[in-house]
């Protein structure tokens, strides 16, 4: 039986926060280089509300030097988390 997985909203954002600090970059920053007039977009994705478009998930993914599936936290059903 194939596991279908499934997005852990909370700790992908919690991901993005780790890759955006850990380049040193600020919200401020990372939102001039995704082109937004505001940051709420970015807050949104990194409180687990919201998730990145697949556009921005590859700005991302260059911004951050990781890849896509690097960005995403997913977890099965039973629960076992994989990034």
């Amino acid at each position: 039986m194939t596991t279908i997985p499934v997005i852990d909203m909370a700790l992908t954002g919690r991901n993005i926060v780790k890759l955006r600090t850990d380049r040193g970059l600020s919200v401020s920053r990372l939102q001039q280089i995704l082109g937004f007039a505001t940051p709420q977009a970015i807050y949104k994705w990194q409180r687990g509300m919201a998730l990145p478009t697949i556009d921005n998930l590859v700005v991302l993914a260059a911004v951050f030097g990781v890849t896509t599936d690097e960005i995403i936290v997913t977890k099965a059903a039973d629960g076992r988390i994989s990034a």
